[in-house]
């Protein structure tokens, strides 16, 4: 299961971490986001382990989403080392966002 990042968390269960990360910005009334909210919790469940994978509410996490410049949703930024090495605004297929995490492994 994806984790629930908040302004609280991010910094220690991402920035902080020495694994990979897949970060997903979303929010609950986001067509685009409910499409793309599945494919990031089977990745987190097939990534268990060896990345982060996680979900920031843009409204209920207004700090985050501010910190990374997040203007669209969904938005999936790909996370190494606490730095933004690339990123995915829009819903793409599952493949797109595994070559993308795989590529920062």
């Amino acid at each position: 299961m994806a984790l629930e990042l908040t302004d609280s968390n991010f910094e220690e269960q991402v920035i902080n971490s020495d694994k990979p990360a897949l970060i997903d910005f979303w929010a609950v009334w986001c067509g685009p986001c409910r499409m793309v909210g599945p494919l990031v919790e089977e990745i987190a469940n097939e990534y268990d382990g060896k990345a982060i994978v996680g979900k920031v509410d843009v409204d209920n996490n207004p700090e985050t989403a501010a910190k990374f410049g997040i203007r669209n949703i969904p938005t999936i930024l790909f996370m190494k080392g606490g730095e933004i090495v690339d990123k995915q605004v829009g819903a793409v297929s599952k493949d797109v966002l595994k070559q993308k995490l795989d590529a920062i492994m």
